[in-house]
């Protein structure tokens, strides 16, 4: 057992959910609590949990001392929605879309032809790669996705791949989107099967070699993708199987009720969310009583014994709230409506910052970028916004590990080069990351 002392913290911001009136899933609680933002404080790491946090004045003695100089602490971030898994290059895409061009759906093609091509070593590196970028801007905590190979070998590929990372603890969730677009080969022309068929295979034989690989099942819910019949038998299929579901809602339109379909299914997150009636407001809302529950084994490098701060914890990826993530940056790189956080806030929905890091729509992991958006553009409070980007994106990963610095929570913390963290909005786009600690260790 080894303990480590961090003191000289200006501003540290715990977001302990032990000093919330219900627990994680069950508050409406969007800011920060009482007590969760410390002044003059430091924290101990005892091997890879928090162990200890409080006034720097009556900190323990620990094997390690160091003195952050005035900094502020805060939760790694939490991105629950990333798409790493993918070769090939959109800039010119973008460019056009910057000239004036509207985003559809079909340019997902374009990255799965080249990650097709891609062999797995070439894939593992860019994974990797894009990985340690995130990391080094704060985010301790990933999901990926597959939905890039669309083929039942190349979806088992990139399943296998992501399975891996979250076995060696590099990333920490996997999910299967198979239902991401309907590929070429299936376009029903000159006998060719058609996008039944590929459905079909999707909710079979494709997912059949996943499941043993991811915890998550997500769905492309969007005209140009999925309708929401098929959307909703992706979803039936992927809870038949053991997985937790996601959706991909209302991004485009609300034609095909992406928020209603996650809703009415019990999904962990609706993700996106630029186009939103009141009534899909409302409906996230409701959802928010709901509890979440333990479950789950735990995952995670399986060197460390099982225990109190030990590998990590999960809950039931099938109770709690319909989450409402939005994607600030996929907004700004597609020149799309904001989703209206503000509102879902106001609501009492949970919601959830995520980066969307992908190579068509939002090609960045930069959390920091996204909460500085949220604050600026979206009319969130830094407090609003530093929860959805650490506690929300928990929630929407059904984590109780993550997302906060209580005790026996993981210690991934992000080390602001500052000295409070509203410079993350009042500075926006400067380099404020100093150091990030993830299992205990700094990585940063």
């Amino acid at each position: 057992m080894t303990t480590t002392l961090l003191t000289g913290i200006s501003e540290l911001w715990t977001l302990d959910p032990a000093l919330e009136d219900a627990p994680l899933g069950g508050s409406s609680e969007r800011g920060a609590a009482d007590g969760q933002i410390q002044r003059e404080a430091a924290l101990v790491i005892e091997d890879d949990r928090i162990a200890w946090t409080g006034p720097a004045a009556e900190a323990p003695a620990a094997d390690e001392r160091i003195d952050l100089e005035g900094r502020a602490v805060l939760p790694g971030w939490v991105d629950s929605h990333t798409h790493l898994v993918f070769d090939g290059d959109r800039s010119a895409e973008f460019e056009a879309r910057m000239a004036g061009q509207s985003y559809a759906a079909g340019g997902i093609q374009v990255t799965t032809d080249a990650t097709r091509a891609a062999d797995d070593r070439r894939l593992e590196t860019l994974v990797r790669g894009r990985i340690g970028e995130a990391l080094a801007g704060g985010t301790t905590t990933l999901e990926t996705k597959t939905g890039y190979g669309l083929t039942v070998a190349d979806e088992a590929r990139a399943a296998a791949l992501a399975a891996r990372l979250v076995a060696e603890g590099t990333l920490d969730e996997a999910t299967f989107l198979g239902a991401h677009l309907v590929p070429s080969e299936y376009d029903g022309a000159d006998g060719r099967p058609g996008p039944a068929e590929y459905l079909d295979l999707v909710v079979g034989p494709m997912l059949e070699q996943v499941r043993g690989s991811v915890r998550w099942i997500d769905v492309f819910c969007e005209d140009g993708a999925f309708d929401t019949a098929a959307s909703r038998r992706v979803l039936e299929a992927g809870r038949a199987a053991g997985l937790g579901l996601r959706v991909h809602g209302n991004q485009l339109s609300g034609a095909q009720r992406g928020v209603q379909l996650a809703v009415e299914e019990h999904a962990a997150s609706v993700d996106h969310l630029n186009h939103l009636e009141a009534e899909d407001v409302e409906a996230l809302a409701a959802t928010a009583g709901r509890p979440v529950a333990p479950g789950g084994d735990p995952i995670g490098p399986a060197d460390r014994p099982l225990g109190p701060g030990a590998r990590d914890r999960l809950l039931a990826v099938d109770a709690g709230p319909t989450v409402a993530t939005v994607l600030p940056a996929c907004d700004l790189s597609t020149r799309a409506p904001l989703a209206p956080a503000r509102d879902l806030l106001d609501a009492g929905a949970h919601v959830a910052i995520a980066s969307n890091c992908n190579p068509g729509t939002s090609y960045t992991s930069a959390m920091s970028f996204c909460v500085a958006t949220a604050v600026l553009q979206m009319h969130l409070s830094l407090a609003e916004a530093i929860r959805a980007a650490t506690r929300g994106g928990a929630l929407a990963l059904r984590r109780s590990d993550v997302g906060h610095l209580g005790v026996g929570a993981r210690a991934d913390l992000h080390v602001l080069d500052a000295p409070a963290a509203i410079h993350l909005a009042y500075r926006p786009g400067m380099p404020l990351t100093h150091q990030v600690w993830r299992r205990g260790r700094r990585v940063a």
